[in-house]
């Protein structure tokens, strides 16, 4: 009989995976990590006894802390905006279902994801709406060799259907939205994990003074709110940050030419395949729809994406990944944007 472990968190998506896979034969062992003190298990722990299934409990907090909480604060007290979920599939909760696989003596390991592998590649979900490969952009080969996703073919509807005949309490379970360790407020989490530097506040219009700031990591590209300028009645948003020199630059008024760019570079580039094409679609937030980018390849695992036709708010910090038609090509950190090839004096 076939093994796999799946990665069971105890909500409504995994739980469903591990019934598809009994039932489709496979012998299936449930394994649930601990990143926090703060996530109870107890729904893992009831799932899997309902479900009569071999189940585990293993302790990654201090790892999770060093890899993924400590990054992301990192981040932020560098004046980015970072996207740690990217950051934890590839090297927390892939990385351990993967060696929780070889421990355990199994064949492959699954989760809840909404995303398909077929020969290899991977593939958006038949769900768009809940597809989540903008997330597993950077997870490695051999991790997308033996992972499953049982989920797809079938919507969210219907798991939470699934999961009601088979009297689970996880059934009508809240989709977890943010990030798994932030269980405050953002503001109150991270108020006191930040390093607040007041520096200038510029208006790109006219490269005037207009105010100061709290701390580059309390803003990010694109922001409107929040600002707290006086001074001025027109509307305001962030569009770049001098990290090195502390300034903050805004804009006023409602042209949003500051926020466009063309280009911009990614590092850390992840492929699932050893083709380095030069034209692909991209996207650089999850909800963002894609457009059509060239790459330009470069030294050191960096790679430009050229996007002539020009964007808005696209943010360092954020993940960009690659598409060919419904294929999940990889994608990387974006580091640096630019305007008409040129680095803006503002960003």
């Amino acid at each position: 009989m076939t093994k796999v472990v799946v990665g069971l968190s105890g909500g409504v998506d995994s739980t469903v995976a591990v019934i598809l896979l009994k039932n489709k034969g496979y012998e299936v062992i449930g394994v649930t990590f601990l990143f926090t003190d703060e996530f109870d298990p107890k729904d893992a722990i009831e799932v899997a006894k309902k479900l009569n299934i071999e189940h585990h409990i293993l302790d990654y907090k201090t790892i999770f802390k060093e890899k993924v909480i400590n990054n992301f604060i990192n981040d932020y007290n560098k004046g980015l905006t970072p996207n740690p979920c990217v950051l934890c599939n590839r090297l927390i909760k892939f990385n351990f279902l993967y060696e929780s696989m070889l421990k355990y003596n199994a064949d492959y390991f699954a989760t809840g994801h909404y995303a398909k592998v077929i020969n290899g590649k991977l593939y958006k979900s038949s769900d768009k709406n809940k597809d989540q490969t903008y997330f597993l952009s950077n997870i490695t080969k051999e991790q997308l060799n033996k992972v499953l996703f049982p989920l797809e073919g079938i919507d969210k509807e219907k798991v939470r259907h699934i999961a009601s005949e088979y009297g689970l309490i996880n059934a009508t379970k809240k989709d977890s939205t943010d990030v798994c360790f932030i269980t405050s407020n953002f503001k109150d989490y991270i108020k006191d994990k930040i390093i607040n530097k007041k520096g200038k506040v510029i208006n790109v219009l006219n490269n005037e003074v207009i105010g100061e700031h709290d701390g580059l990591n309390r803003y990010t590209i694109g922001q409107r709110r929040g600002l707290n300028m006086g001074g001025t009645k027109e509307r305001m948003y962030v569009v770049g940050k001098d990290i090195e020199n502390n300034i903050l630059y805004i804009a006023t008024g409602d042209d949003n030419e500051y926020l466009i760019t063309t280009s911009c570079i990614l590092d850390n580039v992840n492929l699932f395949n050893e083709e380095k094409i030069d034209k692909c679609n991209a996207k650089f937030r999850y909800r963002q729809d894609e457009t059509e980018v060239e790459l330009n390849w470069l030294e050191d695992n960096k790679v430009e994406v050229i996007y002539e036709q020009g964007i808005k708010s696209v943010t360092p910090g954020q993940i960009c990944t690659f598409y060919k038609d419904d294929e999940c090509l990889g994608g990387g950190i974006i580091k640096e944007v630019r305007k008409n090839n040129k680095k803006l004096w503002y960003l």
